[in-house]
């Protein structure tokens, strides 16, 4: 299903500008299959039984390719990292730091041909970084600053919804992380489809629902 979906977001991406171009002669579709396949073929285990998987990757193409994917390369790194992240929540895979994909220039490698390269990474100390990806597709960053989420105006996220309460929830740091927190709302608020109480962690691609209104966390 990850392929899939990445299989028909870079369709949409690349109509008109790819086709065209015919620069590269590498596939976006191989690029993703061989990102999931790394995921897979490097898994390990960790101390809590989680099965971790690698959540770096660098992609090595000729100049010729990389020139070829200019136009599209950041939505096609957006698109790869979904791959990524669907691929785990479908096998259960645990990531031990937020995605990050890089196509990089290999003058030593031949057009038409790719390396991948592969690592575990742990998110850095501090206040860690991150994005809420609202449903219009915006992205407001995350920082030490504390978002609320409600239907008041002076909220970050202001929600015109009767389901949801003037003042909601809020979603904060906390050391390297973030957490959503419920404010004792009416309604409630959901994480990855179940309500939840008190203060829960947010880890990268899940859903927080409010009303009918569903934002993804996203690692950065």
């Amino acid at each position: 299903m990850g392929l899939q979906s990445f299989e028909q977001g870079v369709e949409r991406m690349v109509d008109g500008v790819f086709s065209r171009s015919r620069k590269a002669s590498i596939r976006p579709i191989e690029l993703g299959r061989r990102l999931v396949r790394e995921m897979d073929d490097h898994r390990s285990v960790d101390v809590k039984g989680r099965r971790i998987v690698p959540n770096k990757f660098e992609l090595h193409i000729s100049p010729r390719d990389h020139a070829g994917f200019a136009d599209i390369e950041q939505a096609l790194v957006t698109e790869l990292t979904e791959a990524a992240r669907e691929h785990a929540r479908e096998e259960g895979y645990h990531f031990m730091g937020p995605v990050s994909v890089s196509l990089l220039v290999d003058n030593e490698t031949k057009p038409g041909r790719f390396g991948i390269e592969s690592s575990m990474r742990e998110s850095g100390g501090g206040v860690g970084t991150g994005c809420l990806v609202m449903p219009s597709g915006e992205r407001l960053p995350l920082g030490a600053q504390v978002i609320t989420v409600g239907r008041l105006p002076a909220c970050s996220i202001t929600i015109n919804d009767a389901n949801v309460s003037r003042n909601h929830a809020e979603i904060r740091a906390k050391g390297s992380s973030f957490v959503v927190v419920d404010l004792g709302s009416t309604n409630g608020t959901k994480l990855n489809g179940n309500r939840i109480t008190g203060e829960n962690a947010l880890k990268d691609g899940d859903v927080v629902s409010f009303g009918g209104t569903n934002i993804r966390f996203e690692a950065s």
